[in-house]
């Protein structure tokens, strides 16, 4: 309801207002090329738009309550549900060759979109603060072997925002000698489900998996569950897969999953290499006057270049020179290695010297808020890199790869990403390559939009600068 009358309110401003801003309180009739009239006013133009777009938010299932609170999927049905629409009105306009006012929709899609957006992110924000104080979540219980259990529960509570919280899990030999799973209880064996659910009160079953559950089965179970307004979710042995690429298609009765592979080429890539170049260039053509005052403020600060140039991993693995602003002393890297051993972490990935002796004041400011970083631009301009993508590491990190790792020099490296926004340079090696291997399975100009908006919330409020 609290979205539902959002929506509305949002809708109603963004229409009207443009309304309001092209043609103010005078009435406004539509009419054709030829001037025939049609016999209606914009005022009712904007009545007919704001009920259209709250039955497409609505046929968009925008307020489902499986996609609100988490992950992309909200944000992108909001965008197409706005984007149709007004495809929908152009087409209208063509076919009965209305002489719609451009401005008019110009103003209340982009707008309107924006709000509705900015307000659905906002309501996220409440969700999860109430949630993190135990309020609007599903009580779950695991149903399923203790390995498979076992991934569900560490993913979910690694998590944050899922919704869910794990009140006990159901294995084959119940509470046999083996201990909790990940943390979650063990209430019984698989014939103990719904005695556990009224123990637990659980309004939600995650099955992950049992060969020894058969077919028949487990239709029983979704029938008693269903009796019960208990919600049954089927958990895939699928890692790291967004809900985008996951298409669910009911074959003689089965509900089989399909897949989709990740693609990098064609109009995809065209997308992200257009939207780099923009947004680059809008970028430095907006910071020119504050990249002059850093780059003077790194000259005073100690004697040595302004631009740092340091050879990191591209894509399909290819050598790249990447700039930042100085922040260490001249010839910092001649000192890597002995600092590293002095720490006891060469042999370990992500290079990093705490407490760097090597960093300048201003280099340590200009760490702080990730100022060092902006000459990427440049980078991403020039195509050697993306505003978001992978973490941009050095040949001697990539050398301790394993297979999978190297998946993700399959992309760019990105100035921002999953790493930047999930907590830079704190993270360990395991979660880097994840979140980095996440993003390059579900890349998408949504997500990239939403990760470069949580960039700027990250760098205003720093926490574990690189």
């Amino acid at each position: 309801m609290r979205l539902f009358t959002t929506d509305v309110v949002v809708i109603l401003v963004a229409v009207f207002g443009s309304q309001l801003l092209w043609f103010g309180l005078q009435t406004v009739p539509l009419a054709t090329p030829n001037g025939i009239s049609v016999g209606a006013s914009y005022t009712m133009v904007s009545v007919v738009l704001v009920f259209a777009w709250m039955l497409m938010l609505d046929a968009f299932a925008t307020r489902d309550h499986k996609v609100i609170g988490s992950g992309t999927l909200e944000y992108k049905r909001v965008a197409d549900a706005t984007i149709r629409l007004f495809g929908l009105f152009a087409i209208v306009a063509f076919l009965f060759q209305i002489d719609f006012a451009r401005g008019y929709f110009l103003t209340a899609l982009p707008a309107g979109m924006l709000m509705l957006i900015a307000t659905r992110w906002r309501w996220r924000q409440w969700l999860r603060a109430r949630q993190a104080r135990g309020f609007y979540l599903s009580r779950a219980l695991l149903l399923g072997e203790r390995l498979k259990s076992v991934h569900v529960a560490a993913t979910i509570t690694r998590t944050p925002g899922s919704g869910l919280k794990l009140v006990g899990a159901l294995t084959r030999d119940g509470t046999v000698g083996k201990g909790p799973v990940h943390g979650v209880p063990i209430v019984g064996d698989y014939g103990d489900l719904m005695v556990a659910v009224d123990e637990t009160n659980a309004d939600t079953v995650i099955l992950t998996g049992a060969d020894e559950i058969s077919p028949e089965d487990m239709r029983r179970v979704g029938w008693e569950l269903e009796a019960r307004d208990v919600e049954l979710i089927v958990a895939p042995a699928l890692t790291d897969i967004a809900g985008p690429r996951i298409h669910s298609r009911p074959v003689a009765g089965l509900p089989l999953i399909h897949v989709s592979y990740p693609q990098f080429e064609g109009v995809k890539r065209v997308t992200k290499r257009t939207f780099d170049i923009v947004g680059s260039g809008l970028l430095i053509l907006l910071s020119s006057p504050g990249l002059i005052a850093v780059a003077i403020a790194v000259k005073r600060s100690s004697p040595g270049n302004i631009v740092y140039r340091q050879d990191r991993i591209g894509r399909h693995g290819a050598t790249f020179g990447m700039y930042k602003f100085r922040s260490m002393v001249q010839d910092a890297d001649d000192q890597l290695e002995s600092l590293l051993d002095a720490q006891g972490t060469s042999d370990k990935p992500l290079f990093k010297v705490t407490n760097d002796p090597r960093i300048t004041p201003v280099g340590k400011f200009l760490r702080k808020y990730s100022i060092d970083e902006l000459p990427q631009l440049f980078n991403v301009l020039f195509g050697e890199m993306s505003l978001v993508g992978p973490r941009p590491q050095r040949a001697a990190e990539v050398a301790l790869y394993d297979d999978a790792a190297h998946r993700r020099l399959i992309m760019k490296p990105g100035m921002s990403g999953l790493w930047q926004v999930s907590g830079r340079s704190n993270l360990s090696w395991e979660d880097s390559i994840r979140l980095d291997l996440y993003y390059v399975e579900n890349w998408s100009l949504t997500a990239d939009i939403l990760i470069l908006w949580r960039t700027v919330r990250a760098v205003v409020t720093p926490d574990g600068a690189v």
